[in-house]
């Protein structure tokens, strides 16, 4: 017979065991979901100060108001209120590269930086040059520097700083959140205006000090917002809007002479 060998879950008749402890008597009221994702995902128990910082994490990206992945998850359970998995999954499938994928970017950007630097620096000047040499590449190639900039918090977005302090209290600001700070502090000699550091950033370079794999930031990110998505469900039921917005577009459109895409010889196909 094949074998399927796992260290998450596993049963017989009689007992579960999960990550090598017997569910119902040592994890069941005994360890707290924030805590039992991260040893999910990790195999090994966080400390305490990882706990509080992952927590922190997902506090921070559960929700954000009526963004697009909180209106769809509104608009598709106004369509399919049978479906709750069907709203909660749509929600979820628009998180990319504007919403909530910011997590996954930022954190893969910093850590490709960081393993192509050593030694890291000790000190803050050092961090500096190191981020100022990265943000003028950045610029040089024309790409984005995941994590800066806010379409609301154009004077800063409020998570971020609190989660410095955090990580900082539990000794877990790592090398990550370093290098975060130091963009935050140089990249306007660069770009010639300051961005604030963005909540969505500032999680991700926290989860990678974590020594949480980059593959599942997104992840992570995912996790929390679910949370969000069944609070925005909740509110649906009491005080709903997802018809009036439906409506607004519905009964607002206008119509326009169709604008074909150019052909490829150039011209135009009607």
């Amino acid at each position: 017979m094949p074998e399927y060998p796992t260290a998450l879950g596993a049963s017989t008749p009689d007992t579960i065991t999960l990550l090598g402890h017997d569910l119902a008597a040592d994890v069941m009221g005994e360890v707290g979901f924030g805590e039992l994702a991260f040893w999910l995902a990790t195999q090994r128990r966080p400390s305490p100060g990882e706990v509080r910082v992952f927590e922190a994490v997902l506090a921070a990206l559960a929700d954000h108001g009526f963004t697009p992945t909180a209106i769809v998850t509104r608009l598709t359970y106004l369509s399919a209120p049978d479906s709750v998995q069907g709203a909660l999954a749509a929600g979820l499938l628009g998180g990319g590269s504007r919403f909530l994928g910011v997590t996954e970017d930022c954190g893969r950007f910093l850590h490709e930086v960081i393993v192509a630097h050593d030694p890291l620096p000790a000190e803050e000047p050092g961090w500096d040059a190191l981020a100022l040499d990265t943000v003028r590449a950045r610029r040089e190639s024309g790409r984005l520097i995941p994590g800066l900039g806010h379409h609301v918090h154009k004077n800063g977005d409020p998570r971020t700083p609190r989660l410095f302090e955090i990580a900082a209290e539990e000794g877990l600001a790592g090398p990550h959140l370093s290098l975060f700070a130091a963009i935050g502090r140089v990249h306007a000699q660069v770009l010639g205006r300051t961005l604030p550091l963005n909540g969505a950033g500032v999680c991700g370079a926290a989860l990678a000090d974590l020594g949480l794999p980059l593959e599942l930031l997104r992840g992570f990110a995912l996790l929390a917002r679910t949370a969000g998505l069944i609070g925005q469900l909740a509110e649906e039921l009491r005080r709903p809007v997802a018809n009036e917005i439906f409506l607004s577009v519905d009964l607002n459109n206008r119509s326009i002479p169709p604008e074909p895409f150019p052909s490829p010889d150039g011209g135009s196909h009607d």
